[in-house]
């Protein structure tokens, strides 16, 4: 038998080929740093899934070529993966780039060969030695147990408790550890007041020493929220109808409690004046509390500022941290923040209270999906929501798409009759109906090209339906589905997501946000030419940060 000590042929072999599958098209486009790692899991999946392949081999005490075929085996087998690897290699820069100008951005991606393979080669060490490391307290487990039990008794009993060591060092420990310093980290982050920034003097604003929520308590993103809200000489510019200042409600982390933070959140929305405007926004923020101004602006605008937009954060911690280790949190927020807002509105005059819309984006999305009970509002619905990039964990999302009319590609569904839920993407849709859009409307904004909306685990396993023809026109026809690797791909583009170009990924384009707006929210006065300069001037700040995000 080959010794334990040496490298696997057959995990060589299936490694290098997972190496080189890891290499062709995803959704985005990656760095050199990016595909070393995922190159790095894709052969280490490959590498374990050959060594499995041996070890099952003798298992069934299958017979074994002699060493002299073995060591022909072991060059051809040396010789196909080294051309495999050069000719993956030599196509992988054309592939991203392929992406790239799918994206609009110049070719300009070099897939470096020397820095992919030497941190592929560093995860693939990392990974062997835990593998080895598990192995080793397996052996060492069961030996320490063979004293008191049998010998098949004790390899039971030694792999459980190696399996539950690691299990509480990667589960329990390990997470505690990355919690607790990434949160004492953003927390400090966040309680820093930005030096561009001046407390609003106006005392209607929130933050102001007027305000019932007070301005070095409201976080990072709360201040930049409110602070960076346009006014009336920005509305000027695009209507020569009467205009307001938009009101910006925020409750930081450091407002109290869940409940604490939903009723001053309420107090101060009754304070300045918010129920008395035409169209209230209810916004569930990312996982460290940041508001898209993207999401927010153009329905300001559409509404000449004479909106109310209220939010509150949940977490300290980016989405992805968030989603892992505090996902309950922002539920418990999001549905805090609704009971308090919708049971005010809710018991206003129905020809004395504005039009009330709920937004999310991301893990925003996701938690103001679950803020609400249908069967609770049934009675008297509020008027829709606009759900941008829903994570794909979103139980509402998957049921819809699930059940979306035959011929409706996954990444476009149609769903139904169109009377209640809709789904738009960089060119629309949510203007095409079979039936009119009822009183009560579901809006989701979601891109092809987005890996946080379309990830799933079962595609370890599966091809997804939305990889099928035809495609969306942002998803490159060189992606094609292989097992396991493909999972580590979307894995690694779900990281990048937000270093996509706006308009692609889960970068959500303004422009787009505009158009789901004026067909959700349906705002009127405006004319053909006042919507085209309107689209024009949210186009070129896209553009513009298209542009910082290059440099």
């Amino acid at each position: 038998m080959i010794s334990k000590h040496k490298i696997s042929i057959a995990g060589l072999l299936l490694g290098t080929l997972f190496f080189a599958f890891s290499l062709t098209p995803s959704l985005l486009p990656r760095t050199n740093i990016m595909q070393g790692l995922i190159s790095g899991f894709a052969f280490t999946l490959g590498y374990g899934l050959g060594v499995l392949s041996r070890w099952l081999w003798a298992c069934f005490e299958l017979p074994i070529p002699n060493k002299r075929i073995q060591k022909i085996i072991t060059y051809i087998t040396g010789s196909i993966c080294l051309l495999t690897v050069i000719i993956f290699l030599w196509q992988a820069t054309g592939w991203q780039n392929s992406l790239l100008t799918l994206m609009g951005l110049e070719s300009s991606a070099i897939m470096r060969p020397l820095i992919i393979g030497l941190i592929a080669a560093g995860i693939f060490l990392i990974l062997l030695f835990l593998a080895r490391l598990f192995r080793w307290t397996f052996r060492y487990l069961s030996d320490q147990l063979h004293r008191i039990i049998p010998r098949h008794v004790s390899y039971g009993f030694g792999l459980l408790a190696a399996v539950i060591i690691f299990g509480l060092a990667f589960n329990g420990v390990l997470p505690s550890l990355i919690l607790r310093g990434a949160d004492a980290s953003y927390k400090q982050w966040d309680r820093q007041i930005q030096p561009d920034l001046e407390q609003p003097t106006d005392p209607m604003k929130t933050g102001s020493q007027a305000s019932l929520l007070n301005w070095d308590e409201m976080g990072h993103y709360g201040r930049e929220f409110v602070v960076n809200a346009p006014d009336t000489d920005d509305l000027k510019q695009f209507t020569d109808q009467p205009v307001k200042k938009p009101i910006r409600v925020y409750a930081g982390m450091r407002a109290g409690r869940f409940k604490e933070r939903a009723k001053l959140a309420l107090q101060e929305l009754k304070r300045v004046g918010a129920f008395e405007r035409s169209v209230m926004v209810l916004n569930t923020p990312t996982g460290s509390g940041w508001v898209d101004p993207a999401a927010i602006q153009p329905i300001e605008y559409l509404y000449r500022g004479d909106i109310a937009t209220v939010s509150a954060q949940y977490s300290h911690l980016p989405s992805a941290l968030s989603l892992i280790f505090e996902g309950e949190y922002g539920e418990e927020m999001a549905q805090a923040l609704f009971q308090e807002v919708y049971g005010y509105w809710s018991g206003l005059p129905e020809a004395d209270r504005p039009k009330l819309y709920l937004q999310g984006l991301s893990l925003g999305a996701l938690n103001s999906d679950r803020s609400f009970d249908l069967f609770d509002i049934i009675d008297d619905p509020f008027h829709g929501v606009l759900w941008s990039g829903p994570p794909f964990r979103s139980e509402t999302w998957r049921r819809i798409t699930a059940q979306r009319k035959p011929g409706s590609p996954a990444w476009l569904p149609r769903f139904r009759d169109d009377a209640v839920v809709r789904f738009a993407n960089q060119n629309g849709g949510l203007e095409q109906g079979e039936s009119p859009w009822g009183d009560f409307r579901i809006a989701y904004l979601q891109y092809a090209s987005d890996p946080i909306v379309f990830f799933d685990p079962r595609i370890f396993w599966h091809e997804p339906e939305w990889m099928r023809q035809p495609r969306g026109f942002d998803v490159s026809q060189n992606l094609n589905w292989y097992p396991m690797v493909t999972m580590v791909q979307l894995a690694a583009d779900m990281v990048a997501g937000t270093g996509a170009p706006v308009g692609y990924g889960h970068e959500y384009a303004a422009t787009d946000y505009l158009q789901s707006w004026i067909q959700l929210a349906e705002p009127p006065g405006w004319s053909r030419e006042e919507l085209e300069r309107l689209q024009a001037f949210f186009a070129e700040r896209d553009k513009r940060k298209t542009q910082s995000k290059e440099l």
